[in-house]
Parts: C-alpha cells; sequence; structure tokens
C-alpha cells in the first residue's frame, strides 16, 4: 500500500529547515515532523553526536536530514551554520529557534550572574542573532519561516524560574519585532508557548509528585503534554497552512493559562 499524499497546505517538499536544540524534547519532534512532510531538515544542538543520532533515524524513516553541531550562545557558531546552510543548499526556508537554557531553579533575589548570562546568552542573544543571520538569507530568497520556541512562562511567570520566564517574554516580544520588520520581505515570524511538557529539560517540575500533582490540576486538560503535542501547532505556522500568520504568539498548554 502506497503513503498516503501529504496535503498540500502542510507540504514541504525541497524546503530546508533548520532546527535548534533538536536532540531531543520539542525540537527533536519538530524536525522528525518537518521531516515526515518532505522538508530537508538540519539536525542542530551542541552535541553532534546527538544530532547525528536523530538525523540517522530520520532518514531511516525516509525522511531527509543532516547533522550540524551549533551552540547558540556563541555567534560565531551561529555565523557557521547559516552559511553551512547557504553554502550546501543555496537557502533557508525555515527556521525553528528551539535551544534553551535554564540553569537556575530558585529565588529570583538569589540568581547567580553566571545563570543569568548563560540564559540570556542562549535564550535571547541566540534567538536573536540566528534569526537575524537567518532572516539575511531568507531575504535573498525572498521568502521564508521563523518560529520561536517561547513557554508560557512568558505570560505568567511561576515562583523560581525568573530569570528564565524573563527570557522568555522577550522572545514573545523579539518576535513581534522580527515579524513587522521583515514581512516585508515575504518572511514570516511566529512564537509557539508550550504549557507543561513532559522534557529532560523540564525534569525539575516532575520531580516533586506533591507539587507535580497540584499543578495537574489546574490544568483543564488534567494532564502535562508530550513533545509530539507540540508538533500541530508547529507545522501549521512553518507551512503553507500558516501562510497569512505572522507576529502570533500561538499558546498550546491544555488550557492552563485560560
Amino acid at each position: 500500500m502506497s503513503e498516503p499524499a501529504i496535503d498540500p497546505l502542510f507540504d514541504l517538499t525541497g524546503r530546508i529547515a533548520l532546527v535548534s536544540g533538536a536532540s531531543r524534547g520539542i525540537g527533536e519532534a519538530i524536525a522528525r515532523t518537518l521531516a515526515s512532510h518532505g522538508a530537508h531538515v538540519i539536525v542542530s544542538s551542541r552535541k553532534l553526536d546527538d544530532c547525528e543520532g536523530v538525523a540517522c533515524e530520520i532518514e531511516a524513516a525516509g525522511g531527509s536530514a543532516e547533522a550540524y553541531a551549533c551552540h547558540v550562545g556563541d555567534v560565531e557558531q551561529i555565523n557557521a551554520i547559516v552559511a553551512h546552510a547557504k553554502e550546501r543548499h543555496g537557502k533557508l526556508d525555515i527556521l525553528v529557534n528551539n535551544a534553551a537554557a535554564n540553569p537556575y531553579y530558585g529565588p529570583i533575589l538569589d540568581t547567580p550572574l553566571e545563570a543569568f548570562e548563560k540564559t540570556c546568552a542562549v535564550n535571547l542573544r541566540g534567538y536573536f542573532f540566528m534569526s537575524a543571520e537567518a532572516g539575511k538569507l531568507m531575504k535573498d530568497n525572498g521568502q521564508g519561516v521563523i518560529l520561536n520556541t517561547a513557554s508560557i512562562n512568558g505570560l505568567r511567570p511561576p515562583p523560581l524560574q525568573g530569570i528564565y520566564s524573563i527570557t522568555k517574554a522577550a522572545i514573545i516580544n523579539m518576535t513581534k519585532a522580527f515579524a513587522r520588520e521583515c514581512g516585508p520581505f515575504g518572511i514570516r515570524v511566529n512564537a509557539l508557548l508550550p504549557g507543561l511538557t513532559k522534557t529532560k529539560f523540564a525534569g525539575a517540575l516532575f520531580e516533586n509528585e506533591e507539587f507535580y500533582k497540584k499543578f495537574i490540576e489546574t490544568i483543564p486538560l488534567r494532564r502535562h503534554a508530550e513533545p509530539e503535542d507540540m508538533v500541530g501547532a508547529a507545522l501549521y505556522l512553518v507551512s503553507d497552512a500558516g501562510r497569512y500568520t505572522t507576529g502570533e504568539c500561538l499558546v498550546v498548554d491544555g488550557g492552563l493559562t485560560i
């Protein structure tokens, strides 16, 4: 039996997509989904081995992918990966900014300078310059899509996650700023705002069983999200299905922020 045809609205055949933080969690789930809809995916994170593992599994499933290590806290590495996309593929159609750092979980008054700087370097500076460099390449090609993974923390900061929440709020505003200025170049820019999602990155939120049970009771759907729960929204935002959507911040949180 032949594979079912991809709906043209969600068909990414021929498009080049770069996904940061794609070695696990939400980034990995998005990378796999984009590949399954026809995109060639550049799987990126800090560790090349982890990227290669995901890229190999995508190809084994019939998709197209490659691995490229990039620490988005390093602007030189950002420049290098965008230059690689240009040299090897001549374009970049989709950028998913997903890599993030959250090195400090504790009282905001006690935030260490090192944790502050690391969180801002990855979550804010990294997203900004990745978007700027990719945006220049997209501008040259007359079109492109940027998707930023933010968080509902950017709307409603919970206790003990101060600087992380602050950077996520900045990403929401950054998304709108890039969307406004890059729209005339044919570039759409949107953000995905996940709620509580079961990933290694969010592991600390699941370790306290009592806290977890109380938290789940505040979510109308009465469950946490899995990374796969984010891919439908991401696919909509980067595909032709969302071709008239830009500057939007799509909340996917099971109703938590209602």
